[in-house]
């Protein structure tokens, strides 16, 4: 990263980095002004869900997270995982995905504007974040429809911060029973259903930020 680049602006941006296995594209954003939260000087990034299911940072739940997370004033990175778009290298079953991640961090955070990360993803990008949490050590960390049966999520049953999970309450892709059981076993880990929707949240993007944006909110601004 050069000097006179401004890697967060508040219009979006698009930068192609350098991965663990070639070039990742990854899009930025500056967090809003006004925002609550704007003083804190937070980044986000933004993981989307699996590759091999048309899973890319375009995807309208990442798009709706990223932008929850920019009006609380906090700059915004969304990328594409190795193999997606014009990211290079092939799909890693969520292994290299957290290398990728862990790159990104490392990357946003090369400026020094930016004192806290904080990370989110959505279905598989949920475990990568969650896997790449303990690496990165976030402020907080966002689990949106998470797949808790099919990937490993945290390592002793407690995670090292305030972490969040929603999920449609008519998810035809993840067991929300499962995901119920798996939250209730883990004290201090907030969980919210959202009534009349599914995985991708049809008809509740509204509500999702929203609910996003309170979660956030409340867990920072203590």
């Amino acid at each position: 990263m050069t000097p006179e680049i401004t890697v967060f602006t508040s219009n979006e941006q698009s930068f192609d980095i350098a991965g663990p296995a070639g070039r990742l594209s990854v899009r930025t954003q500056a967090g809003s002004p006004e925002g609550v939260l704007a003083r804190r000087r937070l980044l986000v990034v933004v993981a989307h869900p699996h590759p091999q299911h048309g899973g890319t940072m375009d995807n309208k739940v990442v798009v709706t997270l990223a932008r929850a997370y920019r009006d609380l004033g906090i700059a915004t990175v969304r990328f594409n995982f190795r193999g997606v778009g014009d990211s290079e290298g092939v799909f890693d079953f969520a292994r290299g995905e957290v290398d990728d991640m862990q790159a990104v961090v490392a990357w946003a955070q090369a400026d020094g504007q930016l004192d806290e990360v904080l990370l989110a993803g959505f279905s598989f990008g949920s475990a990568v974040a969650a896997a790449a949490s303990y690496g990165v050590k976030p402020a907080h960390l966002l689990l949106v429809a998470p797949p808790v049966e099919r990937y490993a999520y945290d390592q002793s049953q407690a995670f090292l911060q305030p972490t969040a999970v929603v999920i449609g309450a008519d998810d035809e892709v993840v067991d929300v029973a499962g995901v119920r059981r798996w939250a209730e076993a883990r004290p201090g880990l907030r969980l919210s259903v959202l009534e009349g929707t599914g995985h991708f949240f049809h008809g509740k993007l509204v509500e999702l930020k929203q609910w996003v944006s309170d979660s956030v909110e409340q867990a920072l601004s203590v």
